[in-house]
């Protein structure tokens, strides 16, 4: 394990904080908005040079796996080593990073009013420490943690959280439940059903999976656009499930669990093509992409393993922009309704581009950023359930022509009259550029994104097969931590 010359996590997770408490004591909503986009592009600067130097790191003869913060600050209050980052959590600290970042930047001035900055700021704070820890009960904790923003928004705007609490306060009490559980049973002994499932559930429910799903539209009808964005789109379950279930789950129980995730990318895409409202045909939308990642992580195939985490990185990035679209739209003609032409391609043509852009993004377009991810995940569930993997091709098909049905509904078919300009502004400009550089650049260049991602898959596959042989018992801490041969 090697140290960075600078505590880049330690200072990437703390600017936000500190900006959550000075935002929120800055009345001017504008001024608001200054401030928290000035904090999280900072976070931003820290995690992108944590990034580099892991990179250089690795390059360098030492060939480096594993990196922790140079100073060793929480180390010292807590006494164990909390923050690390490897192969896999490095490209999703600056994914998670920037989508914060993107979301306050494409904020207007008629939806300042509404969001909360300060809580924006904790949660690139919260989803960072997630992110970044690899201790089973830190991970936990984080993760539950992070539930609390959501329902205080929801209250903060006297919504209904019923629906929120019964499926989060379930969450946590699986997570917490089963892990318990794990580290009760005897040292080097495979682990029982009754721990694993209550975790497989766990991360099923936190990834919106069926029949747990309903909790993803909720939130995106009662809450605001960009928080509901910023608490889905890291799709944090799928780290829960990297981190806690697979090193320790069998292989016929997560191919088996694998089933549910296609059978929820194949029902979300289906529900995507009948919905009247933008609003939920996004959040079916998110649904389906996170149900595929989820089934090429639970077929622990290489190829499967290799695309799961390229598409997860890819829809990451595609559909933050196609939300960010809907939600630029949804703040100059209000709520967006599925069921009669808008016409509005001829004021906003920037924002057409960038939505039928991140959209083919999404499902895999040719020259975008998830055309490989989308190839190498089909032919990973090939690999494990031949008939089934054209399910998965149709999943994608269902996706792709619900996205174009939407643009046409929104963008054609009629013109659209309005007493107010409604192109865009310069933020949302610069977050339109940077989004289409980064798909098209990554989709005609792949190769390190795919580089990077093959060598997290094989990591991933070593602490899998060190923790079902017993070399690392009951505890995937142990298992996730050990140095690399």
């Amino acid at each position: 394990m090697s140290e960075f010359s600078l505590p880049w996590l330690e200072i990437a997770i703390l600017i936000p904080l500190i900006g959550a408490a000075c935002v929120a004591r800055v009345r001017n909503p504008q001024a608001a908005s200054n401030w928290s986009l000035l904090f999280s592009g900072l976070s931003l600067a820290a995690v992108l040079g944590e990034w580099m130097e892991f990179t250089a790191l690795h390059d360098s003869p030492a060939h480096v796996f594993e990196a922790i913060d140079h100073w060793h600050i929480v180390t010292r209050l807590l006494g164990f080593e909390l923050f690390k980052i490897d192969h896999l959590s490095a490209p999703l600290l600056p994914l998670v990073a920037l989508v914060s970042f993107l979301t306050i930047l494409a904020t207007l001035r008629t939806k300042i009013q509404r969001f909360s900055f300060p809580g924006s700021l904790i949660s690139q704070s919260l989803a960072l420490a997630t992110f970044s820890c690899k201790e089973p009960w830190g991970v936990i904790v984080f993760l539950s943690l992070g539930t609390l923003l959501p329902y205080l928004e929801l209250s903060s705007r006297r919504k209904s959280t019923r629906l929120y609490v019964l499926h989060m306060g379930l969450f946590v009490l699986l997570l917490c439940g089963g892990w318990a559980l794990v580290e009760l049973d005897d040292e080097g002994k495979v682990h029982s059903l009754r721990a694993l499932l209550p975790l497989l559930g766990a991360v099923l429910i936190r990834g919106g999976m069926f029949p747990f799903h309903c909790w993803v539209t909720d939130l995106f009808e009662k809450a605001s656009f960009g928080s509901a964005l910023l608490f889905v789109t890291p799709i944090a379950g799928a780290y829960a499930m990297i981190r806690l279930v697979i090193p320790i789950c069998p292989d016929w129980v997560l191919r088996s669990i694998g089933l549910i995730s296609i059978v929820t990318a194949v029902y979300a895409a289906g529900m995507s093509l009948i919905q009247k409202d933008a609003r939920r045909f996004f959040s079916y939308l998110f649904i389906s992409h996170a149900a595929l990642v989820f089934a090429g992580l639970e077929m622990v195939t290489p190829t499967g393993l290799v695309g799961a985490l390229s598409l997860w990185l890819s829809i990451g990035l595609s559909l933050v922009g196609f939300g960010l679209t809907l939600r630029a739209l949804e703040a100059r003609c209000g709520p967006l309704s599925l069921t009669e032409f808008q016409g509005l391609y001829e004021h906003t043509p920037a924002l057409a581009v960038c939505f039928i852009l991140t959209g083919l993004a999404s499902v895999g377009f040719p020259g975008t950023l998830g055309f490989v991810g989308a190839e190498l995940l089909v032919d990973g569930v090939v690999e494990t359930y031949p008939l089934i993997g054209a399910v998965v091709v149709v999943a994608a098909a269902l996706n792709g022509i619900a996205m174009v049905r939407a643009y046409f509904i929104l963008f054609t078919g009629t013109r659209y009259a309005s007493s107010v300009p409604l192109q865009i502004g310069l933020r949302e400009r610069m977050a339109v550029l940077a989004l289409a550089a980064l798909i098209l650049v990554g989709g005609l260049y792949p190769h390190p994104g795919i580089a990077s991602r093959y060598e997290a898959a094989e990591e991933l596959l070593e602490h899998r097969e060190a923790g079902l042989s017993g070399a690392a018992p009951q505890n995937a801490a142990a298992i996730t931590s050990a140095d690399p041969p």
